[in-house]
């Protein structure tokens, strides 16, 4: 089957809607999803940012946070804004790399984002990460453990490393087999119908 890799950052404000539609759109066309989680820290870091432009352009900022309240009303999804932003996404991100991508990493993925701008709650406390393991059928201690391992974190900065090498810049994005990068939640649908014409992975 076609192959379309999915990165997203937990900080990230547009890789809500993202997740909560990527595999709908995707599975109607026969394209796999693969989850694949990153961070953003060490990407802006290297342009010089502390932290996201989202805060470093007011105007932006505005324009944004209106703009994803108009896409989740528009998706029936909730909305708020969680405070502060951007949220410290380290331990989330770790937790979804030690999940397996079999419908365990997405649904937790799904659940933190919900609980994060859906119901504006800090994805760094260890409650609302237990709680998002719970929906996706995940005994929450051991997957916390897991995620503080070498393996895990080495797995994650991996990945980071790779989103970076593949030109990444922020998120959501995705990449299909040939390479061909797709940035943002409204370039969905023309990453899917891409992968879908090159052929699987």
């Amino acid at each position: 089957m076609p192959v379309v890799d999915f990165y997203y950052e937990f900080a990230s404000t547009y890789s809500y809607p993202a997740a909560m539609r990527v595999e709908e759109v995707a599975g109607k066309s026969g394209v796999t999803v693969r989850w694949r989680p990153f961070l953003l820290g060490p990407i802006f870091a290297e342009a010089g940012w502390t932290t996201s432009p989202f805060n470093l352009i007011p105007a932006k900022g505005r324009y944004m946070w209106r703009d994803l309240e108009r896409i989740s009303a528009t998706m029936g999804l909730p909305f708020q804004k969680p405070d502060p932003f951007p949220q410290n996404s380290l331990t989330a991100a770790r937790i979804a790399t030690a999940l397996p991508d079999d419908g365990a990493r997405a649904t937790f993925s799904r659940a933190l984002y919900r609980a994060e701008f859906g119901e504006g709650l800090s994805i760094a406390d260890p409650e609302v990460l237990g709680r998002a393991l719970t929906v996706a059928g995940v005994e929450p201690a051991p997957a916390m453990i897991a995620a503080g391992s070498d393996s895990v974190k080495q797995a994650l900065r991996a990945t980071t490393e790779e989103a970076k090498a593949k030109g990444l810049f922020g998120a959501p994005s995705l990449v299909t087999a040939d390479g061909e990068l797709f940035w943002g939640n409204d370039r969905i649908e023309e990453a899917v119908a891409w992968a879908r014409r090159t052929g699987s992975a």
